[in-house]
């Protein structure tokens, strides 16, 4: 009996190192494979209308500069109205999974988009694929569907500002991040995309609204729950409860983190404080940052126009209300 079970345990050990062996090498093969995605046809444009629409989308609802300006010290001077360079380069820490940093998106040849093809730039947008082929985490870049003119009115603006060498360290990848990387999707391309030839007119509606929430704010990739470790949603879009730690502004507590607060049309919700329209929209042009450290990039957002936050408004406002988390959006975390 002893001997069966002694040969039973070495059968089962070997099954074990023979699975997690086999793991290693899918993991060592697929983390950081390359993909063959589309190269999308992309027309830019001088004009000054397309270039002031790029400007508009980069520094306002789809808060690029956020991420991309090189430090955060910047957020201050888009306060003020300044247009900071995006130069790139800072580090946003994705746990145990490692850490990413932001790209130059200025035209330097040598470690900015100067670097890659009008094609590659609207692949990234589009598929969430690099220049180099090797996929994003799709969740950060929502741009699928944005709509081909917004897409070329972006990319010719980014292409028309003056180059700023800054060379970006590459992002870091814990094994446990390149295993996760292996098997989640939204580690991986984009499967479909339908984007629209041109996007909705910027007028107060529930499509406009959804256009902005979906495809260019990114409001879904924030306001869902999602697996802290793998960023997979785990309940209905925009009910909130996405963790997320503090961006390392002066005054900021490390320690204290923010909830994404549900933005369905639930009674208790964060959308329902807001009695009417108006004050929807005066919080996002004049409320500014409550909580230091909060992650919402009302710098950006308070550029937006008055008929892009209302679209937004009556968007949030069609949805199915659901359950979600309520009160103040902050909490202490405990390692």
């Amino acid at each position: 009996m002893v001997r069966r079970l002694v040969r039973a345990l070495g059968i089962l050990a070997i099954i074990i190192v023979l699975a997690l062996a086999g793991v290693a090498v899918y993991v060592a093969r697929t983390w950081d494979r390359t993909y063959d995605a589309p190269l999308p046809e992309v027309r830019l444009s001088s004009d000054p209308a397309v270039l002031a629409r790029g400007e508009y989308l980069v520094y306002g609802p789809a808060h690029c500069v956020e991420c991309h300006s090189g430090s955060f010290d910047a957020l201050d001077k888009l306060t003020e109205g300044e247009r900071v360079p995006l130069s790139g380069g800072l580090r946003f820490a994705l746990g145990p999974l490692g850490a990413v940093y932001s790209k130059n998106l200025t035209p330097d040849t040598e470690t900015g988009i100067g670097r890659y093809s009008d094609g590659q730039i609207a692949r990234m947008m589009r598929w969430a694929v690099r220049p180099d082929g090797r996929a994003t985490i799709e969740p950060l870049m929502p741009f699928g569907n944005l709509g081909d003119d917004d897409l070329a009115a972006v990319i010719s603006y980014l292409r028309a500002q003056p180059p700023v060498k800054n060379a970006v360290p590459a992002n870091e990848w814990t094994v446990m991040g390149k295993v996760i990387k292996s098997f989640v999707s939204v580690a991986k391309p984009r499967t479909s995309i339908n984007p629209p030839q041109t996007a909705p007119p910027q007028e107060m509606t529930k499509e406009r609204g959804e256009y902005l929430a979906r495809y260019v704010g990114n409001c879904v990739g924030c306001h869902t729950p999602r697996d802290p470790n793998t960023f997979v949603a785990t309940g209905p879009d925009f009910s909130g409860g996405f963790e997320m730690e503090p961006l390392p502004l002066p005054g900021a507590d490390a320690t204290v983190w923010f909830r994404t607060p549900n933005v369905t049309p639930k009674a208790d919700s964060a959308l329902m404080k807001f009695p009417d329209r108006e004050t929807f929209i005066a919080r996002f042009q004049k409320g500014g940052r409550q909580h230091d450290g909060s992650p919402m990039p009302w710098e950006a957002f308070a550029r937006m126009t008055t008929e892009d936050i209302g679209a937004l408004y009556e968007f949030l406002h069609s949805l199915q209300s659901q359950e979600g988390p309520t009160g103040e959006p902050t909490f202490k975390k405990v390692d």
